[in-house]
């Protein structure tokens, strides 16, 4: 058995806000209140930082994202914007600086721990082999089949959408079944 505190709903919540923004962990773990617009009739979140944790080091939020480009704002899927908004009624501290998902003290969550505990509930499920960063492929892969790479590398916060096809999108194994309809009539037998 696993000490510590009760569990507060966060882990659940990092999942549905890296679902429904396809953020890396250490982005989502960085939203703060200012980051989220959750009353426009477009529901968002701006992925503006990330979480930084170095040896030695107290764990900090650094003012801006993997890249440039991975500075957003993301639509969110109503799943995402109820996960954020049951977490914000949560929250004592009303600043706007105030971090979304934090420690029991007001610190910054680690990366490590994040996934420590994802593992931990899915081995307790008998999942095993799941990691953040699958959120992100699952995520790219579902738009790209919906709307295309491009559309996927612009969530993703990717410049180029061959980084996105190459590393991201899983590629189906199933060839369009239209091909069947082409060749049956390309090549179907007279029937006489």
């Amino acid at each position: 058995m696993i000490s510590g505190p009760k569990p507060d709903g966060q882990l659940s919540a990092i999942v549905e806000v890296m679902l429904g923004t396809s953020a890396r962990i250490g982005e989502v773990l960085a939203i703060r209140r200012r980051d989220i617009d959750l009353t426009s009739a477009t529901p968002s979140i701006r992925i503006a930082g990330t979480i930084v944790s170095r040896n030695g080091e107290p764990t900090f939020r650094q003012d801006h994202p993997k890249t440039s480009r991975s500075r957003r704002v993301v639509a969110l899927p109503s799943f995402t914007s109820e996960a954020v908004r049951r977490r914000l009624a949560t929250l004592e501290d009303r600043g706007l600086d105030a971090l979304l998902f934090q420690s029991r003290e007001g610190t910054p969550l680690t990366t490590a721990n994040v996934r420590r505990q994802l593992r931990h509930v899915l081995s307790m499920a008998g999942i095993t082999g799941v990691t953040p960063h699958m959120f992100r492929r699952t995520v790219a892969t579902a738009i790209n089949e919906q709307a295309g790479a491009d559309l996927a590398a612009e969530l993703l916060g990717h410049t180029d959408p061959k980084i996105t096809i190459q590393h991201y999108i899983r590629r189906s194994e199933m060839v369009n079944p239209v091909t069947a309809k082409l060749l049956e009539t390309a090549l179907a037998k007279d029937p006489g």
